[in-house]
């Protein structure tokens, strides 16, 4: 049973409650330069991404955010560090911040910021790192999960105390284990919505891989509003493990999903190839089709039967084409993707 947390609005969107689990990614781009940045939030909208978070480290930046908004259709997040000036300009534009109060500055400058967001009515996500602990934590707990979520806690005390409560928080560490236990911690405490992440997680494979351990346990267990897959990689490949991680908890029904065997001496097909192939292509549809592209007649039909398309390699150029569970044909070797393509279409244009 998913946890109950309170229900934030963000954009045109929300965070917690009834809402479904929102999936985030953050630019890479120069801020200060719009059309750049603009450029990259569409191909990240593109393949799956639903609320942006872009750095304004500087004045300039901030500023940016103003056309940025304007060209773009999905939520947009400040990320702010210390100038509290910098989060006033911020908040006549974004739909959210990412601050911690304790860093802006002192009360008087946090009760500016405060005002900010409750006039513009924007949350704020306070965000702990393991790695940044205020050093009196540090001294007290080291790098463990209780020093991470009594940081939390000691931010949003101070939100409390100036009546804001529209707040997300999340507990990042690159240690997959803290990060967990961290996050179950705090879920105790209050009802606050909850951003994942595995703040660090490295390269593609690896910090997929370590992102979808932590998510996959907290979201079992009913934790979590929004996730983040953080990767020393292109945005989108962050969006994609995203969208991956939440469809195979069975939390996403959404996009061309393919089941494929891991090739054997049966196999009569390049199952390999075909499956990029068609994954590459099918990349931007909405629509929930599953697809089977087995190798051989091992396991190839009881796959095949369960989806909305499936291919079955057979010896002598005799693949099998299944749709809804049937088999409707026989397709030549160079022509699998071409004709799985061409269902996939007819399937996607029906109501």
């Amino acid at each position: 049973m998913k946890r109950k947390s309170r229900k934030v609005k963000v954009g045109n969107m929300y965070i917690g409650g009834d809402a479904p689990i929102s999936i985030q990614s953050m630019t890479t781009t120069d801020t200060t330069d719009a059309d750049a940045t603009v450029k990259q939030i569409h191909e990240l909208e593109e393949v799956g991404c639903e609320i942006i978070r872009v750095s304004a480290p500087t004045m300039e930046a901030a500023q940016a955010l103003k056309d940025i908004k304007k060209n773009i259709s999905i939520p947009l997040v400040a990320d702010i560090h210390f100038d509290y000036r910098i989060a006033l300009e911020a908040a006549k534009y974004a739909d959210k911040f990412r601050i911690n109060p304790g860093n802006i500055g002192n009360e008087e400058k946090v009760k500016l910021v405060v005002k900010a967001a409750k006039d513009y009515g924007i949350p704020i996500r306070v965000g702990v790192n393991l790695g940044s602990l205020e050093r009196d934590l540090f001294q007290k707990y080291g790098y463990s999960p209780e020093g991470m979520v009594e940081s939390a806690l000691r931010h949003v005390k101070i939100l409390e105390g100036l009546g804001f409560y529209d707040t997300v928080v999340s507990l990042k560490a690159s240690d997959v284990p803290r990060m967990v236990e961290a996050y179950r911690l705090f879920a105790t405490k209050t009802d606050y919505p909850l951003h994942l992440g595995v703040t660090e997680a490295g390269s593609k494979l690896p910090g997929s891989i370590k992102s979808a351990m932590g998510f996959g346990i907290l979201l079992t267990e009913g934790i979590g509003d929004t996730i983040r897959v953080s990767l020393s990689e292109e945005p989108k490949e962050e969006v994609r493990a995203a969208k991956l991680i939440l469809r195979s908890l069975g939390l996403r029904k959404d996009g061309v999903e393919v089941t494929s065997c891991p090739t054997c001496a049966r196999t009569h097909v390049d199952v390999i190839k075909l499956v990029e192939e068609l994954e590459n292509k099918t990349e931007k549809i909405k629509k929930p089709i599953h697809v089977a592209i087995m190798g051989c007649a091992v396991n190839g039909p009881g796959e095949s039967k369960k989806v909305d398309l499936g291919i079955v390699g057979g010896a002598g150029n005799t693949n099998l084409l299944y749709k809804d569970g049937k088999i409707v044909g026989k397709v030549e070797q160079g022509k699998i993707v071409e004709t799985l393509l061409r269902e996939i279409d007819n399937l996607n244009k029906e109501q």
